[in-house]
């Protein structure tokens, strides 16, 4: 794992599973790599392109993102036990990888975040599972980057792609309105 991600994600330490976190770091540094966004750049620009001068950085809504999603489960887990079994690690490294394609949807363009040609035509969900499916993510991590958003919708999710999907636009809608 690069220093540049391990800065990034210091919840990567929260998956237990020592493949799991390995892979899942993995794909940040392919995304890196191939993205024209610099991870500097992620504690900058918006974490959204669909609020207008959205005061949250990508960072700081993915990071959240994470903490809601693994304080949900580990709710659930409590309270439901066994009759709804919650795999941690999953929901973590799922957290983590939602929205690893706006690396590949989002560029930077007179110093402000824009939807970049590949963007234009492959949406975040997309491009972050094939990212996923190269680095060896198992597919039940692979659906919850396919589900987050609305393409989600047409199919159905697990218990912790719903946690991640839920996670994710609680921390989003309340932005669409906000009284500036």
């Amino acid at each position: 794992m690069t220093d540049e991600v391990r800065k990034l994600w210091p919840e990567l330490e929260w998956i237990k599973n020592s493949d799991l976190r390995e892979k899942t770091a993995q794909v940040w540094e392919k995304a890196l790599e191939q993205s024209p966004l610099t991870a500097r750049d992620l504690e900058e620009i918006p974490f959204t392109l669909l609020v207008k001068d959205c005061p949250v950085t990508f960072m700081e809504h993915k990071r959240c993102v994470v903490h809601v999603a693994f304080e949900s489960a580990k709710k659930m887990q409590l309270f439901f036990g066994d009759n709804l079994p919650v795999d941690l690690d999953v929901v973590i490294s799922g957290a983590i990888l939602a929205d690893v394609g706006k690396l590949l949807e989002y560029e930077k363009v007179n110093g402000k975040a824009v939807v970049s040609d590949f963007g234009s035509y492959v949406r975040h969900p997309f491009s972050g599972v094939g990212l996923a499916m190269s680095c060896g993510i198992p597919d039940k991590v692979c659906h919850i980057i396919a589900a987050h958003a609305g393409e989600g919708d047409l199919f159905k999710r697990t218990t912790e792609a719903y946690i991640v999907h839920h996670a994710d636009f609680m921390t989003f809608l309340p932005f669409k309105n906000l009284k500036k």
